[in-house]
């Protein structure tokens, strides 16, 4: 059983030491332990630290490219070396190292394809009472989106099991927190929360300018991912708003003529409105049906690609015990 630990990083070099140092040299039921950086186009000693520290596997970006970006390439580069489960922690020493057993524990014990390490949010001293809020609403809205019962969907320290590695496809610039989630979900896999400790702030997130700007990418992000996965009910709930108000127009309308009658032109509009309303929503229901076709497709496409893993990790396998 071998487990990689990958540590996403963009200027980290006075806290990848402390990361390093916490985490743990060997877990019960894992034979290889194996350390991986992502450089996220660090213009500091990131890289040189790392090796003086003596991390097994290095993929550096001449540029910043983003989380997303960042975990994307660490996770092709993992099924490239075999790990059986991924681990994910972040450069800035948020995460307890000590506690990743407790997020390896449901995988090697068949209960989890996913699992998450949910943050203290009442308890958390870096949130403000706002941001725990906002923090439960976006969980709450993500358990919606991915079907779920993850307590703390943006958290970042994970484990994935090499299966549900297989089945991902990054498309998001932002994070992919909340898009892997999601595609756990569609794809019917075992997620599992467990809680985790924090270590104090050793810096400002970096993922994003401000709680708006977070906000914004977020909802950007849950909409792209829901377009993409269940575009049916996304334009399924549109156009049934928009004719529920075409409807309510129409009978406004209606009862005025028949019981009041009261027809004029300060009436006329408002059925208009309801007839261009209406046509909106039959064009966003066959909207919707295109992208139900086009989504089906691209779970197809999806699944090819993850037996196209599958086999290229066999063949591997069986290289590798050939050249044994």
């Amino acid at each position: 059983m071998k487990l990689i630990i990958q540590i996403p990083c963009y200027n980290e070099e006075q806290t990848l030491p402390q990361v390093i140092r916490d985490l743990p040299k060997h877990i019960d039921g894992v034979d290889v332990i194996e350390l991986q950086v992502i450089d996220d186009g660090s213009t500091d000693r990131t890289v040189e630290v790392a090796r003086e520290l003596g991390v097994h596997h290095i993929v550096s970006f001449k540029k910043n490219r983003g989380l997303a970006a960042a975990f994307r390439s660490g996770m092709e580069n993992a099924l490239k070396e075999q790990a059986d489960i991924l681990i994910n922690t972040d450069g800035d020493n948020q995460y307890c190292g000590r506690d990743i057993p407790k997020l390896v524990a449901p995988i090697l014990a068949g209960e989890a394809d996913l699992v998450i390490g949910c943050r203290p949010i009442d308890d958390h001293p870096e949130f403000s009472s706002f941001k725990k809020m906002l923090q439960k609403l976006g969980s709450w809205v993500i358990r919606k989106a991915s079907m779920t019962s993850v307590k703390d969907a943006t958290s970042g320290f994970r484990a994935y099991s090499r299966d549900t590695l297989m089945h991902l496809n990054i498309v998001s610039s932002f994070s992919y927190c909340l898009e892997s989630l999601i595609q756990a979900g569609v794809y019917n896999l075992k997620v599992v929360s467990v809680d985790i400790n924090v270590n104090s702030a050793t810096r400002r997130s970096r993922l994003f300018r401000n709680i708006p700007h977070y906000l914004y990418q977020s909802i950007k992000t849950i909409v792209m991912v829901f377009i993409l996965y269940r575009s049916n009910v996304f334009f399924g709930i549109i156009a049934l708003m928009t004719s529920a108000i075409a409807v309510i127009l129409a009978l406004r309308f209606t009862i005025l003529v028949l019981f009041f009658d009261r027809v004029g032109k300060d009436f006329w509009p408002s059925i208009v409105l309801s007839g261009a309303l209406l046509g909106v929503a039959v064009q966003v229901y066959f909207s919707g049906i295109l992208a139900s076709l086009l989504s089906a497709n691209r779970k197809i496409n999806e699944e090819i690609l993850y037996h196209l893993r599958r086999s290229a990790f066999s063949s591997s396998v069986n290289t590798d015990k050939s050249a044994m």
